[in-house]
């Protein structure tokens, strides 16, 4: 039996971290996009900012259900269920 974590949970755990910071980020500081990059591609309306963090949310959603899975197939060994 296989008792240690692949390097897909750490994978899975490190980006589902950054893109939960980010999430955050972006929903209380809406305009680091136009800071950081120096445009403003929506012209002020906010519906940029509005589809990260939309997107980052149901990414970070993503992640942390196969990092989940990752850990409970370690968790679980064969056989017991």
């Amino acid at each position: 039996m296989r008792t240690s974590l692949r390097k897909r949970f750490w994978l899975e755990a490190a980006l589902a971290t950054i893109t939960s910071i980010l999430f955050v980020i972006t929903l209380f500081w809406k305009d680091w996009i136009e800071i950081v990059f120096g445009v403003d591609p929506d012209l002020g309306n906010g519906l940029l900012e509005w589809s990260i963090v939309g997107t980052l949310l149901v990414v970070t959603i993503v992640l942390l259900v196969l990092t989940r899975y990752e850990w409970r197939r370690i968790r679980i060994a064969p056989g017991q269920g």
